[in-house]
């Protein structure tokens, strides 16, 4: 499998496990500080388990290595977490969705500015319709809340420089970087909220929020990161625009206005269109890990 193809597979598998953060919102009836608490928690004893059987007796000398780039890191992905997951409680979950599909804009700017890296053509036409799919979800529909809005756009500029950090410095701890990721959210918002309060049956959608959501999201996107330009990453991360939704709609029948779908689709067509793309440039011209 060569490094592209490899990528690919890992930043899709993590937008999958990022984009049920609707559906497990939904699902917990917590106010968000108590439900990023327990999240980032779970999240970081997740991943701390599995550096420790990877690493083993190098436990603790993996996340000395992270050094200031790694740390950068994870403080990033901390407040990404906490835009993230507070916009799910001021908008609707497509809102959130659609608004971070611009991130490749994003990620395409900085990555030119801090790595002067050059966007494929297919990646930048693949940004444009998506762009054009953002602006038919939010300016046509009537979904969404205008703090939700901003505080998803907070959280794709986090993705966007998680993107950019995890490309620049390649050789960052990423298993250990996003564990403390995790926990500094964790920690952050656990005098907010009130932890101690939570059922156990909360307490179990909890574990499963921080292992699937964020253990398994962050440790897939953060290796499959440093394997792919800034823009593709962030353009597959535009897949949770329409998954996102739809997970809500299959278990709550939460269903999206029709600008909201139309929107998705072509989020999702574009993205589709540059993956197929990619995967011929790398059959033509193979990079073996």
């Amino acid at each position: 499998m060569t490094s592209y193809r490899l990528g690919l597979v890992l930043v899709i598998t993590s937008t999958v496990a990022w984009s049920t953060a609707g559906l497990f919102t939904r699902m917990i009836h917590l106010d968000a500080w108590t439900m990023l608490a327990w999240r980032g928690l779970f999240g970081a004893v997740s991943l701390a388990l599995l550096i420790a059987a990877i690493e083993r007796r190098n436990f603790l000398a993996s996340f000395r290595r992270m050094g200031w780039p790694g740390l950068a890191f994870a403080l990033v992905s901390a407040a990404g977490m906490v835009f993230f997951i507070t916009s799910l409680r001021h908008t609707t979950v497509a809102h959130n969705a659609v608004i971070y599909a611009t991130v490749p804009f994003i990620a395409a700017g900085l990555g030119v500015l801090f790595l002067g890296e050059k966007p494929p053509k297919s990646a930048l036409a693949a940004s444009l319709f998506a762009l054009i799919g953002v602006a038919v979800m939010v300016g046509l529909s009537v979904e969404g809340g205008l703090l939700g809005d901003l505080l998803a756009v907070a959280m794709t500029v986090c993705v966007a420089l998680m993107m950019v950090i995890a490309r620049r410095w390649r050789d960052i701890p990423t298993m250990p970087a996003a564990c403390l990721s995790a926990l500094v959210s964790g920690l952050f918002c656990w005098p907010l909220g009130d932890p101690m309060a939570v059922t156990g049956g909360e307490l179990w959608l909890l574990a499963a929020f921080g292992a699937v959501n964020s253990a398994l999201g962050l440790a897939l996107f953060t290796v499959g990161a440093r394997l792919l330009p800034a823009i593709e990453t962030a353009l597959i991360g535009a897949l949770d625009a329409p998954l996102a939704p739809l997970w809500v709609w299959l278990f709550f029948h939460e269903t999206p206005s029709r600008a909201t779908l139309a929107g998705g689709l072509i989020v999702f067509a574009a993205v589709m269109a540059h993956i197929v793309a990619g995967a011929r440039r790398s059959v033509a011209s193979p990079q073996p890990i």
